[in-house]
């Protein structure tokens, strides 16, 4: 886009039914409307949907594939400055009118994907649920979307939106975009944009009935926000923000140990080649020169370094960003090895060079050519420095060992959480009909598959639990106002409850001549905030002045995809709703639930699919997924978190094990005289281990106190990423102490051999 710096996106604030203050940056089009214009001489506004992967057919309903679109403002192109790669792109004309332009532009990736750059692209349909559109452009390579993670494939017309929802002032599903003209304030956009939103709650307040004082001011208490989205705008940013500024300072951490490493190595070459830098100075080699030796073979290091680094990074990347979302829904990343890349290594590598090599380099050319060359050089001043660097290793390898296992205990307590139903051998078949189907075509499939062989049970509702969609409300009992907690609601056939294994504690299960609004099963925490925990069974609810009689009780089952929240109480309906008139309603989505017998569902997958195919109902599958597998996509931030810190933490223990022994090396070698002269007049075994090695464990000690006190310090900001997990437990404290203290005691054996096996006799007649 031209302008990336002037180039903002509009969020809200506001305080959760849990009283928690989040954001959220999804507005209604009416909304996006009077915004636009009360903004319209100071900057442009675009209204964008978030990018849904959906289903498409260039052909028949057997070859159905998946893409990525998102609904535009059609000047968004010409806003951005945007050229046709081929073809011609959105313009405000095509957005104009509801429904009058079903036309398409794909991304230039899905362009080469799809048609391998085919220039008779243009022109050809594509059919999705809501009708068919012709494609009548390419966008330029360089603009892959505006939502981060994901490039989307194909860009529609915001007016081909379906016009309820285009009209609806209580469907939030759009982002709204601004653009600042040249010479505009963010600040005078933002007060503007605040003054309209201040209007626009309060006309929406009338229409709030019943709410209680305490949410009616959490309402008129939303902040609206401008964030800068240069680089785009997707709740990937917002999930991950905290977690990449979390393992960038471990990243940060594994380096200083690194340098601090290299810092060590430098001095004690510096003191192996005190003689050499005497004689250098002998012939006259001026100090900077000595300097500038040292820095130079600190540079070439660091080189070798970035570069194999650098390699790494290029092979591991791929591998990284392959986790960040389900496989279902991978994130793609656009992170070419630019200038700025390139740049920044460098500039990187050269700051730690110097910063860390200059030390070593001046000591290096302070050497006295008299002393040095007789021998007689102090070590002490040299060690003092050695065993300072190596109390700051311990104390960074601390808090990289304390948060890394913080980060792998929250992830263990988080993937233990009860989900209140069995994942095993569930297999959803997310189905959709052309157009909405009466309930007993989806019942004639849903008993065409359960003749299926290996096939156990099938069930019917609208999505599988987990997966991230929900329905919720405001319950009223006994004819009070409608409760300040919120309830979950989810439409379930007859059996589904025994497909997912969630037991009836009383009442029954829906029978047949069950349809929705009438009758409904709650679950435990349901009766526990209605009903003060009591049994529920045979007692009325309200939602949304609709009378409901609960006729069962059920186990709480986990249907949010949030694992770190409470079960909330939630309401089972009928399936099959019906109208005021009474007649059934069509639809036009469900899930299939299949639970099969074998332990591998996904080997039942093809053949399910082809039995829906064969029904010639006009219903097929969108997407199967196994309810293991979305029960594990809830924790792929915190796996990917967990995963990666436990590797920077085993990096981080292996560099300080390596200078704790590069230390004690150096120590023996610099007092292999003193250590001989102490063995020849009888000291034992035990007392020279000690002498070499006290001072250096000293170090350990203090640096892991310092750890402590900065690990218990930085915690408070990683709180949000932790999940039932205390800085202050004692098995949280006890490990990166255990692991130092081991790492210590094994770096130490080998200078404590060579120390133990001096020969006196031979090292006096060498002295």
């Amino acid at each position: 886009m031209a302008h990336p710096e002037r180039l903002y996106s509009v969020a809200f604030e506001s305080a959760g039914a849990d009283g928690k203050v989040g954001t959220y940056d999804s507005c209604s089009y009416p909304m996006f409307v009077q915004m636009r214009a009360a903004v319209k001489e100071h900057a442009e506004s675009m209204a964008v949907s978030y990018a849904e992967r959906i289903d498409l057919t260039y052909g028949r309903d057997q070859e159905m594939e998946k893409a990525y679109r998102q609904f535009v403002s059609g000047w968004m192109f010409p806003t951005f400055g945007l050229r046709p790669a081929l073809g011609r792109l959105l313009t405000e004309n095509d957005d104009v009118t509801p429904g009058a332009h079903p036309v398409a532009v794909l991304s230039h990736d899905y362009w080469t994907r799809r048609f391998a750059r085919d220039p008779h692209a243009i022109g050809k349909t594509l059919r999705m649920t809501d009708g068919l559109y012709q494609i009548i452009g390419v966008a330029e390579e360089r603009f892959t979307g505006t939502e981060t993670g994901t490039v989307t494939d194909i860009f529609l017309p915001m007016m081909m939106k379906n016009p309820r929802t285009l009209a609806s002032s209580t469907n939030f599903w759009l982002r709204t975009l601004i653009e600042l003209k040249p010479g505009t304030a963010a600040e005078s956009v933002r007060e503007r944009l605040r003054a309209t939103f201040r209007a626009i709650q309060q006309e929406r307040a009338k229409g709030l009935i019943g709410l209680s004082k305490q949410r009616l001011e959490q309402f008129y208490e939303e902040k609206l926000l401008l964030d800068p989205a240069g680089s785009g705008r997707s709740n990937l940013q917002r999930d991950y923000g905290r977690t990449l500024l979390a393992l960038g300072i471990l990243v940060m951490l594994v380096l200083l140990i690194a340098c601090a490493n290299v810092a060590n190595l430098m001095t004690a070459q510096a003191a192996a080649r005190a003689r050499e830098m005497a004689l250098r100075v002998a012939i006259g080699a001026g100090r900077w020169r000595l300097v500038q030796l040292v820095l130079v073979e600190c540079a070439w290091l660091a080189a070798l370094a970035t570069a194999i680094g650098g390699m790494f990074a290029w092979w591991s990347v791929p591998f990284i960003v392959a986790m960040i979302n389900p496989p279902d829904n991978p994130a793609r990343l656009v992170m070419p090895a630019d200038w700025r890349v390139i740049a920044f290594s460098l500039a990187l590598a050269s700051g730690v060079t110097f910063l860390f090599g200059l030390g070593p380099a001046v000591r290096a050319s302070a050497v006295q050519p008299v002393a040095a060359l007789k021998g007689g050089a102090d070590p002490h001043s040299r060690r003092r420095m050695m065993n300072t660097l190596i109390a700051l290793q311990v104390t960074f390898c601390f808090v990289v060992l304390f948060v890394a296992g913080l980060f792998t205990a929250s992830f263990d307590r988080l993937t233990s959480q009860p989900t209140g139903f069995s994942a095993e051998r569930i297999l959803n078949l997310q189905a959709l009909a052309q157009r909405p189907q009466p309930p007993v075509y989806w019942d004639q499939v849903a008993d065409r598959l359960r003749a299926v062989p290996g096939v156990e049970t099938v069930a019917l509702t609208v999505w599988p639990l987990m997966s991230g969609e929900s329905a919720n409300g405001w319950i009223s009992v006994n004819g009070a106002p409608p409760s300040e907690t919120l309830s979950d609601f989810l439409r379930i056939s007859r059996g589904w409850l025994d497909t997912m294994r969630i037991p009836l504690l009383d009442g029954r299960d829906f029978n047949p001549a069950d349809t929705n609004p009438s009758v409904a099963i709650v679950n435990q925490a349901f009766a526990k905030q209605f009903f003060n925990g009591g049994n529920p069974a045979g007692k009325w609810f309200e939602n949304e002045h609709m009378r409901f009689q609960i006729v069962g009780f059920a186990r709480d089952a986990r249907s949010r995809d949030d694992m770190r929240r409470p079960i909330r109480p939630t309401a089972y309906f009928p399936l099959h709703a019906v109208d005021l008139k009474g007649t059934f309603v069509p639809m036009g989505r469900g899930t299939f639930v299949v639970r099969t017998r074998t332990a591998n569902p996904m080997a039942l997958a093809s053949t399910l699919r082809q039995e829906v195919a064969r029904t010639g109902s006009a219903i097929y599958v969108s997407n199967i997924r196994a309810q293991t597998e979305i029960n594990l996509a809830r924790t792929v931030r915190e796996r990917l978190l967990a995963m990666l810190a436990t590797f920077f933490a085993a990096v981080a223990l292996l560099l300080a094990g390596i200078g704790l022994y590069g230390v004690l090396e150096y120590s023996v070698l610099q007092r292999r005289r003193e250590i001989g002269i102490r063995l020849a007049i009888g000291a034992r075994a035990g007392s020279i281990a000690r002498g070499v090695t006290a001072e250096v464990f000293l170090m350990v000690l203090v640096g892991a106190a310092a750890g402590l006190a900065l690990g218990m310090a930085a915690v408070r900001s990683l709180e949000s990423l932790l999940f039932q997990v205390k800085a202050y437990d004692l098995t949280m404290l006890a490990i990166p102490a255990m692991t130092i203290v081991a790492a210590a005691l094994l770096a130490a054996v080998p200078a404590v051999i060579r120390a133990v096996r001096i020969d006196p006799a031979v090292m006096l007649r060498s002295e």
